[in-house]
């Protein structure tokens, strides 16, 4: 199990396309997102490195390593998040 404190989430819409990014991972079984407390906690044997990665890579880096360039993601990310 992971847990991990990410930047630039907002909202359900956000929270619906880290689930979906992250359970497409290996050995990932569930994504738990607390939007209140910026927390994603991850079930399974899945790569912690390529975990941070892949959220960094949608705009939801890990606390204290965010960019201009990530929150344009993010906000792209919670759109698509959104109508899914």
């Amino acid at each position: 199990m992971h847990q991990i404190e990410v930047e630039n989430l907002k909202c359900g819409g956000c929270a619906n396309s880290i689930e979906k990014a992250l359970l497409k991972l290996q050995k990932v079984e569930s994504v738990k997102v607390n939007v209140d407390n910026n927390i994603i906690v991850i079930v399974g044997d899945a790569d912690r490195q390529q975990i941070v990665e892949k959220l960094a890579e949608i705009g939801y880096p890990e606390k204290g390593n965010n960019t201009v360039f990530c929150k344009a993601k993010s906000y792209l990310s919670c759109a698509i998040g959104k109508l899914n």
